[in-house]
């Protein structure tokens, strides 16, 4: 039973990652959130392989497995979230050498964390750190979206608004149990975590696009009408 609802927990997050990932390239322009939730997705199906295949630590797809989740952890997940994010809170509109850079950057970043997964945390050395690091960008990123699900709030979405604060703290949850709170329950291989991890991210992906798509229609809506853009801000 926890074997099938992590499989159906990775092929949420696959399902997620690839296909919303898809409508921000495709209606939205936006390459930021678009690839990043791709990246997810192709790490989900990277970890669903390395199961199916038997698990084992010194397959190469557990060696991807990590760099993609250095890479989400620490740039993606957090820094391009928030970028591409800004596109309805702030009108961001980055350039493609922006795009460009910030995943040259987050690649470098997975590259170089991934050697650091599984070290012992509680000799205070680097991997600690880098785990600190990991929790910290995670809790700042919360901060932003804490005020995204504000400005969904005032658009008049208190749903999605909700939606957005629940998943950010499930999210941010997630991030706290990862490294530094492992469920005394759990099993070796840590089933019902990633299940919960996996079936989170996914949910995030889906509740993100729907609240980034309400945002983009209510400033649409406002630009077609100036009047009530004026009213509004008086």
């Amino acid at each position: 039973m926890r074997e099938t609802l992590f499989l159906l927990a990775d092929l949420w997050m696959i399902f997620a990652g690839y296909f919303y990932g898809w409508k921000f390239i495709r209606r939205y322009g936006n390459y930021l959130l678009g690839l990043e939730w791709m990246v997810v997705a192709t790490s989900g199906t990277n970890f669903l392989l390395w199961s199916l295949l038997g698990a084992k630590s010194d397959s190469v797809l557990y060696d991807v497995a990590y760099f993609f989740d250095a890479f989400s952890r620490s740039i993606g997940i957090t820094l391009i979230l928030i970028m591409g994010l800004m596109k309805v809170t702030h009108r961001y509109k980055p350039s493609l050498g922006v795009d460009v850079a910030v995943f040259g950057v987050a690649t470098v970043a997975g590259l170089f964390l991934r050697q650091f997964h599984g070290a012992d945390l509680h000799t205070g050395g680097i991997a600690f750190w880098i785990a600190v690091f990991y929790v910290v960008a995670n809790l700042l990123t919360a901060v932003f979206l804490g005020y995204f699900a504000k400005r969904l709030w005032k658009a008049g979405e208190e749903r999605l608004a909700i939606w957005t604060g629940l998943v950010t703290a499930a999210g941010t949850t997630i991030a706290l149990i990862y490294d530094f709170f492992p469920l005394p329950f759990d099993d070796a291989d840590r089933t019902i975590f990633y299940t919960a991890a996996l079936a989170t991210w996914g949910t995030q992906g889906f509740v993100y696009f729907r609240a980034y798509r309400a945002l983009h229609d209510h400033n649409a809506a406002l630009d077609a009408n100036p009047v009530r853009t004026t009213g509004t801000l008086a």
